[in-house]
């Protein structure tokens, strides 16, 4: 989609420095962090959200790169959220998972 924020991100149009890159999956720094750290992980393919999704192999890739980077990063604590639609707090309209980690995190989230 030309107008995704993400899709402009993985294209490279924002030079964004990526923490993990695949042919499938790229990871970088929230640039509105709500933990010391806050990554998101997105597909390189534009799926709106959870509820299109029909390759679900894909999340399993997601979770693959989510582990490569806590092993990477000696991080053994941490969250991850997908939020899926508007009142869900789902903000971009392109699939993406947050990895949320530390401090601690209090249950229930918001």
């Amino acid at each position: 989609m030309s107008d995704c924020i993400f899709c402009k991100i993985i294209k490279g149009d924002f030079n964004t420095k990526f923490v993990y890159e695949d042919e499938k999956i790229v990871a970088f720094d929230d640039i509105n962090p709500q933990a010391p750290v806050h990554i998101l992980f997105v597909p390189k393919v534009h799926i709106v959200s959870l509820n299109e999704l029909e390759d679900t192999s894909l999340v399993k890739n997601v979770y693959e790169a989510i582990k490569q980077v806590a092993q990477k990063k000696g991080i053994n604590d941490y969250r991850i959220v997908l939020n899926t639609g508007k009142d869900a707090g789902q903000e971009v309209k392109h699939i993406h998972f947050h990895m949320l980690a530390g401090r601690k995190l209090n249950w229930p989230p918001g």
